[in-house]
């Protein structure tokens, strides 16, 4: 009968459910362990931050309409373009602002008028955020043009 005690008792052993080891569990349950992290809390240690990358805006003012393949590749590649069409003619200008907003709406992305003749296009990872009030002279998104 002793020896069939000692083989259960171990086997509670094993299995963690001895007596004095639970005994102990409790104990280091009831005494927190000092954590490595915070003695270097209280020393004042500098913690980094991950770091942004900065964000460039490109300005455009595209004088032939291949240069909004430029304009594309910048929205691809999650870079806000202003596109400045105050010098293009008429039909230039209507081809730019087509293409672009057809692109940034393929990106997923938000175009905005700025001002006369100049827009702005943001990728899908940006927002805009405008103050500015319904210019109610104007006559349609092409105003600028003669």
């Amino acid at each position: 009968m002793l020896a069939a005690k000692k083989m259960f008792d171990k086997v509670l052993h094993f299995m963690g459910f001895d007596e004095e080891l639970v005994d102990e569990q409790e104990e280091k349950l009831e005494e927190p362990e000092e954590q490595p992290w915070s003695r270097k809390k209280e020393k004042g240690t500098l913690v980094s931050l991950p770091s942004h990358r900065q964000m460039r805006v490109v300005v455009a003012e595209p004088r032939v309409f291949e240069d909004v393949t430029a304009i594309a590749e910048n929205l691809k590649n999650r870079r806000p373009v202003i596109i400045n069409l105050e010098q293009a003619d008429s039909e230039l200008a209507r081809r730019v602002v087509d293409f672009v907003s057809g692109a940034t709406y393929a990106l997923s992305g938000r175009m905005q008028k700025v001002g006369n003749g100049i827009f702005l296009s943001v990728p899908n990872n940006m927002d805009i955020a405008s103050e500015l009030k319904d210019q109610g002279g104007e006559k349609g998104i092409f105003s600028w043009v003669r």
